[in-house]
């Protein structure tokens, strides 16, 4: 119940984004130059847990990415040669294999300047 106390107010965080379904904030041991998370208020505690009655929440959570991704500084934008440039990993840890650690369904979003230092992620 961690990330719920988090969207309760009840632990502090480094909020990025914030509406009436989500809550965005600044992971504690970022793996990348920009490294956060973006849970659904609601607790829903996996993504294996979710079925047909999540898909407008999973839908508006996945929109969410490349908005605050470029707000954070590692959207994909577009340079004068016509190339991309920037960019993000996305990440949702799944279940005890999957590397999940909260049981608070949440995806990573992982970016910046590489090369990344920190703790690797897949």
């Amino acid at each position: 119940m961690y990330f719920c106390k988090i969207a309760a107010k009840q632990i502090p965080a480094s909020v990025v984004y914030e509406d009436d379904s989500f809550l965005a904030f600044k992971d504690i041991n970022p793996a990348a130059p920009v490294h956060f998370m973006i849970i659904p208020k609601q607790h829903v505690p996996t993504l294996s847990a979710c079925n047909n009655s999540h898909t407008e929440m999973l839908g508006k959570l996945l929109a969410l990415v490349p908005q605050l991704a470029a707000e954070q500084g590692c959207g994909v934008t577009t340079d004068t040669n016509g190339r991309e440039t920037g960019g993000y990993k996305t990440l949702i840890n799944t279940g005890p294999d999957g590397g999940q650690e909260v049981y608070h369904l949440h995806i990573h979003v992982i970016g910046g300047p590489r090369p990344w230092h920190g703790k690797q992620l897949a």
